[in-house]
């Protein structure tokens, strides 16, 4: 039952993020946000996730896992509500324009400041429960139930906006992560670092020499990928003439696609090759480049679905590559404080690229997709001159 709380608390997360983009586009449209200030929204809050995730993931060593993925769930229930009860205000016309949007932004970064505990208390959890040859395969289960709640929160997201409105699925998001935090105070066993919890955890440093090659490529990585996420309603509204609920059920469909083939991916490739970091990371990125290309010429619903099925094939591989590779090249005392970095890495991504996204997507439709291609060029280039240096006690 420990690893099936641990699944089903991060398919309730998967399937909370997965909905918040779903919805976020239009529900800002409707209020008159303009879309650069959406992606504002998800990049303050990314920025706090950024700096708090190392935070946590060192806290982790010190008071076990378990503590602190629970603080990471009810944080994420708490900041839920407030985010939609302040949509409420605005619709109610309460509260609006700068006002509002200012009070998302905060209302959103108190909510990363607390959810971003549990990524890296679960990646922590899961690399105190393998060894060095199974942590491919079991950070590739992590992802793989981040996409089983991906796969279905879309779809739950579409179906609650089209039957009771735009803001009925983030209530859900926050009953469901309340639902998952119960099971992982009741099944999941308390672990961590004995060696840490009655000391000060080793820092780990983005810049240590054994990881900055990971860390590198999975920020360049996760920032594409936010450019599509934070741009991909507007564009299929724009092209396809889709009304907001109309655009949170398009955008819904797709996202379950790239979800469902993340979890190919991750749920059944990974595990089935016994294949190191490296050679994950480079074919991903080699698939992402085609997906922003196909979005950046798709025109017709089918191509957009397909393009997105694409990129997270693409993501499912590469995502457990920069994860696993981080979690080699240290050591068993520094596990937490890498899972920290390799849990706030993404979050960087996702601080640029909303920003960037929205800001290019502002001056001209198509190059938020072909810019982030032209940038994943060279990236896919670096990704072979990359080398992992494994810890010594990781061997």
């Amino acid at each position: 039952m420990a690893y099936v709380s641990l699944y089903t608390a991060l398919i309730a997360v998967g399937i909370g993020q997965t909905i918040v983009f779903a919805v976020l586009a239009p529900l800002g449209r409707d209020l008159g946000l303009a879309e650069v200030q959406v992606g504002a929204i998800i990049s303050a809050s990314s920025l706090v996730f950024f700096l708090a995730s190392p935070i946590w993931g060192r806290v982790s060593d010190r008071w076990g896992r378990k503590p602190v993925m629970l603080v990471g769930l009810v944080g994420y229930t708490l900041g839920t509500l407030l985010f939609a009860s302040l949509f409420s205000v605005g619709y109610a016309g309460l509260l609006a324009g700068i006002p509002l949007w200012l009070a998302l932004i905060v209302a959103r970064m108190l909510q990363s400041s607390v959810m971003s505990a549990t990524p890296p208390a679960s990646s922590a959890w899961m690399a105190d429960m393998t060894t060095p040859a199974e942590r491919t395969a079991g950070m590739g289960r992590i992802g793989a139930a981040n996409n089983v709640g991906a796969v279905v929160g879309p779809a739950l997201g579409g179906t609650l906006a089209a039957a009771f409105g735009l803001l009925m699925p983030l209530w859900f998001a926050a009953g469901i992560t309340l639902v998952a935090a119960a099971g992982i105070a009741w099944w999941l066993p308390r672990v961590g670092s004995g060696r840490s919890q009655t000391g000060t955890p080793p820092r780990l440093r983005i810049t240590d020499s054994r990881i900055l090659p990971f860390m590198l490529v999975g920020f360049f990585m996760f920032m594409g990928f936010a450019v599509v996420q934070q741009t991909i309603a507007f564009r299929m509204q724009d092209v396809l003439e889709l009304t907001g609920q109309e655009t949170a059920r398009m955008v819904g469909m797709s996202m379950m696609f790239s979800a469902a083939m993340s979890l190919l991916a991750q749920g059944v490739v990974v595990q089935r090759m016994n294949v190191t970091p490296l050679p994950l990371l480079r074919a991903g990125v080699i698939i992402l480049i085609a997906a922003f290309l196909l979005l950046a010429a798709a025109r017709q619903p089918s191509l957009f679905v397909i393009a997105m099925g694409v990129m997270g094939f693409g993501m499912g591989l590469a995502a457990p590559g920069f994860t696993a590779g981080g979690s080699l090249a240290v050591t068993a005392d520094e596990q937490g404080s890498v899972a920290g970095l390799t849990a706030s890495v993404p979050a960087l991504g996702f601080t640029v690229g909303p920003l960037l996204g929205t800001a290019l997507y502002q001056w001209l439709p198509g190059a938020p997709y072909l810019l982030t291609a032209a940038l994943f060029v060279p990236l896919m280039l670096y990704t072979w001159r990359i080398r992992l240096k494994r810890s010594p006690t990781e061997l």
